[in-house]
């Protein structure tokens, strides 16, 4: 009888590498506006990225509540609770590689959204 393969599981990102990831965002700033425990990430005062204190995990922007429901149905993340229907809340447990791919999208519709002068001084 063959002996059954082991899949291999990806380590779950830690909150300071989640903190790391999006600090690396040109223009990434940390507040705590919601109280202790809640980093909110901004670039030039808009939410890209929230880690709140209860739940484990990244909640980041998706293009559309379309796809946000996607990835709910798929099992990727879950609905971030607080926010609009276009967010997504990404466990700790997610593919790391999936959490950095969320982060930078979120940030990149953000700043996309800024004044083109506010973006020329993120870069």
């Amino acid at each position: 009888m063959p002996t059954p393969r082991r899949i291999a599981t990806l380590p779950d990102m830690t909150r300071d590498e989640i903190n790391t990831y999006c600090a690396a965002q040109p223009g990434g700033k940390v507040s705590e506006p919601f109280g202790e425990g809640i980093a909110v990430w901004k670039v030039a005062d808009k939410i890209f990225a929230c880690l709140g204190k209860g739940v484990a995990g990244v909640t980041v922007k998706t293009k559309s509540v379309e796809l946000a429901q996607m990835l709910i149905e798929a099992g990727v993340g879950r609905k971030a609770p607080y926010f609009h229907r276009s967010w997504l809340n990404l466990p700790n447990t997610a593919d790391p590689d999936e959490i950095r791919h969320r982060i930078e999208t979120s940030y990149q519709l953000i700043r996309a959204k800024l004044p083109k002068k506010t973006q020329a001084t993120l870069d």
